[in-house]
This record gives C-alpha cells, structure tokens and sequence, in this order.
C-alpha cells in the first residue's frame, strides 16, 4: 500500500526501532507547552473564530462554523406549529442515543418515571460507539479519585468546574461497577482483576478496556439494558426545537421525523440534552473520527432556548487518526496505541515527543514537524507522522497486538497494512467538543428543568480532555441526570407550552443585523460538493 518515498521513510523508521523503543523523550515543561499551543493548535487560529452577536454568549468567539449554527434561523415558523396536540408525553424526555442518553434512561426509568429517548438515527448510532481506548477510574490501590482529579484538572489546563470534575472522579469506580454489573466485559488478568494501562496525561494505569471496542462494548450493554427494561426509543427522529412554558421551564420538544418530514409534539416534565459532539461540522477543514450524527445540534437547541455555553471555543483535536490510505483519512487511531509502547516518529525516522504527553500537546507537535520543521510524509491528500506499531511487540512480545487492539489490526489489514510489521501514518483529526453547554452540579442547564449529560457538556474538562475521561463522563453524568431529571418530574408542572423564545431569537437575530439562510440545527452533513465545509441540508 505504501509509496516508494513512504517506504524509504518507513525503512528508516525500521532501522532505528531499537533504538527508539529504548529512548525516553523528555516531557516538555509548560511554559513550551504553552508556546506549542499558542503557535500550533488549532484553537488558536484566530482568523476561524467569529464573535457572537446575540444569545446568552453575546461578544464571546467560537468556531466560524458553530457561529453560523448558534446565530442561525429556525427549522419551525412558531406561528405554524400546533402546540395544543400531543403526539407523545412522558415524564423524562431523553434527546440522543449513546451512551449518556442511554445511561440517563436507565437510571430515570430505575427511579420510576415514565421515560423516553428519540434519537435522529438508531440508538447506538453515536460517538460512544466509536471510541476504543477505554475509561478512566481510580480504583486500584495506588492511585485514589484525588490523584485522578490532580491528572484531570492539570490536563484541562486548571480551567474545568471544579464541582462536575469532583463527580467525575469520585464517581468514577462505582460507574465502572455499575458497568460491569451490567454486563460489560473488561479485560481481566485469570484472577478477575480488571486490567488497567495509562493514557496520555495520567499518572497512574487507571484505564479500563474492551481490548479497542470498548465504546462498542458499553453501548452495546446500555442498549440492550435500554430495551430489556422496555424504555420507548423513538429512531429516526430529531428534536428541532424545545418547548419552554410560560415561565421558561423546558417542557417538551418539536421533533421531526427524518424519513418523512413529519413534524410532532413530544411533551415532558423535564427534558435531558445527550445529543454529543460537533465533529461533523469538520472545524478548519479537518477529518473527523465522529459519527455521522455529530452536528452540535443540542449545543443550538440550548443556546436559542437561553442556555449559556462554556468553552464553546476549545475542540480537542486527536494526535492520531489516520493520515494513510485515504479510505479511513481521518479514522481514530487509539492513544492506546501509543500506551502500549508505540511511538511518534517523523519522517527521518526520530521519536520527537514522548508518547504520553496529553492530546493538545501531542497533536500541536505533530503538527509543528509537519509543518515548521518539514519532518512530515507525504500522503497524496496532506503529510502526517509515523506511529510506530511494531514497537509494540518488541516492548511486550509477539501476540500482544492481536490480545489488546485487534480493531487496530483489522482496520488496516483491510488495506494491505501489517500494524504488527509497518508502522501507520497518522495526524490530528478533529475528535471531541471540549465546550459545551454550562450546567450546575445537578446536570441542569441554565433553563430549569433543562438537563445536559456527555460531549453536549461543557466544563467537565476544562479546555483540555485526558483519554478515557469521556466514557466516564457519560455514564457518570448520564446516570446523574437521568436521576436528577426523575427526581424533579415527580414535582414539576409544567404549564402553557410555547415557542415564544424562538419568535424572540428571530427578533434578536433581525435587530443584530444578522442575515444568510442557515438553518439550524444542522442535523446531518452533506458532502454533495466534495467541500468539507458543507452547506446544511
């Protein structure tokens, strides 16, 4: 598969494996940390950021491409949509399948509210399904959530919400139970004890795995556990609007059918955002490792109803998804890769970074040798950097790539590559919505009764996230909000319901000058035009 000019980089990337497997780069200290990231990331560019001109983030940047969508008009004309019918009701309405509405479901169905789930595609059909690595939780005997929250706080850069990232690691070992309760099968030493590794930015091997299919593992028993327990999951359908009553309080949801166009009335005494993260709006024109659905529509839906975001700027820009064959451009390579002992090797066959530094530093120096340095490979669509896979073996044996990352080894083969004998190309791909919606310790939103779980989330992680910090954050924050969101139906009445906030944004939006005929939300990409930077359907 690979060139002639790959293959004599590849060749001396070979000849220096040895070598290298033996070399520990030294870690960088902040202060080139930050002079890395303010020259390379990104989240730095400041010509692809616009500042918004109306909303709750008023006079606040964020990506172009988000900007549009925030500030854009409404699917629904208010005046055209008959809020007097009701098509569905329910206590708990759970807007997104994956992981975290999944996990919401569970819990508010446990705690005996009527609940339900509509999502635009399948449930599962979610970036919980794709993520590999594993999850996070300090639950071993030399490490503790406070350790755990020292490695996590640091790796966000000081800035995440002190109150969710307490949750999020002292919650962490009972999500991991609660998991393996349900089913979910951990990789286990013959004794039972649960395997952990390290990932980018830990101190500690604290990360849980399914080999490489651990997202698929979760997802996989949270949708059956879903449908064992008989949670009404509505396919195919998209919210478009919330429904707010008279005195703001989420109460329901305009939906539409995405086979038919049908527009319907879903009613509810509380409302859960799970609707992931913005990949798909490919920010900068970079690939993705997300899922088709990924389009930042609860971040919209929020945003228009009154919530404010926070961090809306900070995306998190994986170090390696794949740069070679074109087929899989932009697919994720798991920083388990690089835990297992694979390093990061630019074209003259030199380990320059530690393996282990957390992402926005590893995809910042990636970048810098493809671009400031000259160090990249060519690939026909771009450069990227060669991730040293079998690196893997002769640190830990013949056998260990198949064991511990066979969804690695089968991507590849399917192209011809042997991860076990060549290494792979590799640079950053467009990976996870740092930002967010802003919620309280509850999970509640600044719109009362308006709860947020997993990547719609902002806060959690500061403006940074660690490896195996998101499938935590969706079951610890899915299965909170899908309590607390139980706990405030048993009592919440809500009243008259409206649309006046959307005829409201539209007003704001006029009085600000803002013209185009964006709709939002996006609800799915279109790459009819081969251009990245899609026009919404």
């Amino acid at each position: 598969m690979y060139t002639d000019e790959m293959r004599k980089s590849a060749e001396k990337v070979a000849a220096a494996r040895k070598a290298n497997a033996e070399l520990e780069p030294r870690r960088m200290t902040a202060d080139e940390k930050d002079k890395l990231l303010a020259t390379f990331h990104p989240d730095y560019k400041k010509s692809e950021f616009a500042e918004l001109k109306i909303g709750p983030n008023k006079g606040e940047k964020v990506p172009l491409e988000l900007a549009e969508l925030l500030q854009g008009n409404s699917r629904v004309s208010p005046s055209d949509i008959d809020l007097s019918r009701t098509d569905y009701e329910t206590d708990v309405l759970i807007i997104g399948g994956g992981g975290a509405g999944s996990s919401a479901a569970i819990e508010a169905d446990e705690a005996g509210a009527k609940v339900m789930i509509v999502t635009k595609l399948r449930i599962g059909d979610a970036n919980t399904m794709m993520a590999e690595g594993g999850i996070q939780a300090a639950d071993k005997p030399n490490d503790s959530p406070a350790i755990h929250y020292l490695d996590a706080f640091g790796g966000g850069h000081f800035a995440a919400k002190p109150e969710l990232l307490k949750s999020l690691v002292c919650e962490a070992p009972e999500a991991i139970q609660w998991l393996n309760d349900l089913g979910v099968e951990f990789d286990k030493d013959a004794d039972g004890t649960m395997i952990t590794t390290h990932g980018g930015g830990t101190s500690r091997k604290r990360m849980h795995a399914a080999k490489d299919y651990s997202g698929a593992e979760i997802m996989r028993t949270l949708r059956d556990e879903v449908f064992n327990r008989g949670i009404p999951v509505v396919d195919f359908t998209a919210a478009i609007e919330l429904i707010l009553d008279e005195s703001g309080k989420a109460c329901g949801a305009v939906l539409k059918n995405m086979e038919t166009g049908e527009i319907l009335i879903a009613r509810a005494k509380t409302v859960i955002i799970a609707t992931g993260g913005a990949g798909r709006l490919h920010y900068q024109g970079f690939p993705t490792s997300n899922h088709y659905g990924a389009t930042a529509d609860g971040l919209v839906l929020a945003y228009r109803a009154g919530a404010k975001l926070l961090y809306a700027d900070t995306l998190q820009y994986h170090p390696t998804g794949v740069a070679y064959p074109e087929q899989i451009f932009g697919a994720l390579v798991t920083e388990k890769v690089r835990s297992l002992g694979a390093k990061l090797i630019n074209l003259d066959g030199e380990a320059f970074m530690h393996p282990l530094e957390t992402r926005d530093v590893s995809a910042a120096s990636i970048i810098r040798e493809c671009s400031e340095r000259g160090k990249g490979i060519a690939t026909g669509g771009g450069n990227g950097v060669w991730l040293d896979t079998p690196m893997i073996e002769l640190k830990n044996g013949e056998g260990t790539i198949e064991k511990r990352i066979p969804a690695m080894l089968r991507m590849f083969e399917k192209y011809g590559i042997d991860i076990r004998k060549e290494p792979i190309l590799v640079y950053p791909t467009l990976h996870y919505q740092n930002g967010g919606i802003d919620i309280s310790a509850d999970c509640m939103s600044g719109v009362e009764n308006l709860f947020v779980a997993g990547e719609a989330v902002g806060g959690i992680h500061g403006r940074n996230r660690l490896m195996g910090n998101s499938l935590l954050d969706i079951i610890v924050f899915g299965r909170n909000a899908g309590k607390n969101a139980a706990a405030t139906a048993k009592t919440a009445k809500p009243g008259k319901p409206s649309l006046k906030h959307v005829a409201s944004f539209a007003d704001e939006r006029k009085k600000a000058g803002i013209t185009g005929n964006t709709v939002s939300p996006k609800l799915l990409p279109s790459y009819t035009h081969g251009n990245p930077r899609f026009e919404a359907k």
